[in-house]
């Protein structure tokens, strides 16, 4: 039986959990209730900091798995930082007339730019010459760019808590994009272990606790392109998963006094 207090800003999430709710637009109305709870589930980002540093209180997701997956900046130092022979190469430019420049003295075409924070395959841009270049470099001050690594699908591994709860092929899409938002199509067929092995000692090294990664693979080495918060839920559906169940066990055993 649940003791534990839970208040919860994403009612979508926590569906099945008993839990008091709060919306993100009435935080300073909702400081009692926070005050009141042993652990607050799914805050908007800007919350986070008052609700650890300022109140004091444990929250879910992780702190490190929002600070980190807060933009593919956070996200790109990090693994440079600790695998940086699993990701495709990568360089990031603020904007003016040498980076513009910089870039394609360093990126041959086609190549990969990103707008920082993005999900759902959006703002994910093949760049195949110089006027889709320039397209780019009109609407973005910072430019993220990635090395193309062709590839017909990826592979998404979701991690909730101390565990890989699903993972699964994104096959085929529009453009160059396998996501199922962009129109991939889903495949649960030989997934490879040591896929999985790798993601979830990713994500228990970095604390990141409740996460979609992406991952391609050349020449049978993985590459992480990188993970989102908030995940779509086609794959966990159709394996018939109820994701808050397993978030519920997780936090009662990191969380639950003794």
């Amino acid at each position: 039986m649940n003791c534990m207090q839970l208040l919860s800003f994403n009612m979508f999430r926590t569906i099945g959990i008993k839990t008091d709710h709060a919306k993100s637009d009435y935080h300073f109305d909702s400081l009692d209730k926070i005050a009141k709870a042993d652990v607050v589930l799914f805050p908007e980002y800007w919350q986070i900091h008052s609700i650890i540093y300022g109140m004091k209180k444990p929250i879910f997701p992780s702190a490190a798995t929002f600070h980190l997956g807060h933009d593919k900046i956070e996200m790109t130092r990090i693994f440079k930082t600790v695998i940086p022979e699993n990701i495709p190469r990568t360089g990031i430019y603020g904007k003016n007339e040498f980076t513009v420049k910089r870039v394609l003295d360093e990126f041959s075409f086609p190549f990969v730019a990103k707008t920082v924070r993005s999900s759902m395959g959006q703002g994910v841009h093949l760049i195949k010459d110089e006027i889709d270049w320039k397209k780019y470099t009109d609407h973005h001050e910072t430019f993220y760019v990635q090395e193309y690594i062709p590839n017909e699908k990826d592979l998404r591994v979701v991690v909730i808590g101390d565990q890989v709860l699903a993972a699964y092929w994104r096959v085929g899409g529009a453009q160059f994009l396998n996501n199922v938002a962009q129109g991939g199509v889903l495949d649960f067929e030989n997934i490879p272990q040591e896929a999985l092995d790798f993601v979830l000692a990713l994500a228990k090294r970095l604390d990141i606790d409740h996460a979609g990664f992406d991952l391609i693979f050349r020449d049978g080495k993985i590459y992480i392109l990188e993970f989102n918060v908030f995940f779509g839920g086609e794959g966990l559906n159709h394996l018939g998963i109820h994701a808050p169940d397993t978030i519920l066990k997780y936090v009662e055993r990191k969380y639950k006094s003794s």
